[in-house]
């Protein structure tokens, strides 16, 4: 008696040891980007645009699709995310072809978009195009705010924040406008000489 006691008290902690155990294996490697673009197409149109670097070392790329309005991301060949955009609308159409990214503002405004205001402060063109619309003597033209502009032509053409009014539809005057939790990290990922390819 005294035997099977001592034995099933030196047993006792194997069984503790045995329930603590995971039943399952685990694995520590992250979802691949292909899982993790899949899981964010099925929670919805909320979940459209998503970043998942993970930490490739390949040198980014971006391809926007002016078709479907939409900015893609890659490391290599692995897509790490994708983005709503609002390229250019009718009569200011976003140009197609190979760029690199000429230059990063954090606050950059634009220099031919923007609001008129005349010598009293009161709006006088709140849709301003500083080749059509002048400024009135004592008035300011205030440029529209283009929060981290990413340049990709000498004539103004770049990324940067901005609306998208109607998802899926141009809207801008030609440059292409991200929502801004995803411009901030593709300002804070790209560098100057990244490439970007613009398909139509």
């Amino acid at each position: 008696m005294k035997k099977s006691l001592i034995l099933a008290v030196a047993a006792f902690p194997l069984f503790l040891v045995s329930c603590a155990a995971p039943t399952h294996k685990t694995s520590l490697r992250q979802a691949s980007p292909v899982s993790m673009a899949a899981s964010a197409e099925r929670t919805g149109e909320n979940q459209y645009s998503y970043w998942s670097d993970q930490g490739l070392a390949a040198p980014l790329q971006v391809r926007i699709d002016l078709s479907e309005q939409t900015a893609y991301f890659y490391r290599g060949d692995v897509k790490i995310g994708q983005s709503r955009v609002a390229t250019g609308r009718s009569g200011h159409a976003t140009p197609t072809g190979s760029f690199s990214i000429s230059e990063k503002v954090v606050a950059k405004r634009s220099s031919l978009y923007g609001r008129i205001y005349d010598a009293d402060g009161n709006l006088t063109e709140g849709d301003a195009d500083t080749r059509r619309h002048s400024v009135p003597r004592g008035g300011k033209f205030v440029g529209s705010p283009m929060p981290y502009w990413m340049r990709l032509t000498s004539d103004g053409i770049g990324m940067h924040v901005g609306p998208i009014p109607n998802p899926g539809s141009p809207a801008s005057a030609g440059c292409v406008r991200m929502p801004r939790e995803m411009a901030r990290t593709l300002y804070e990922k790209v560098r100057v000489g990244t490439k970007v390819t613009i398909v139509r």
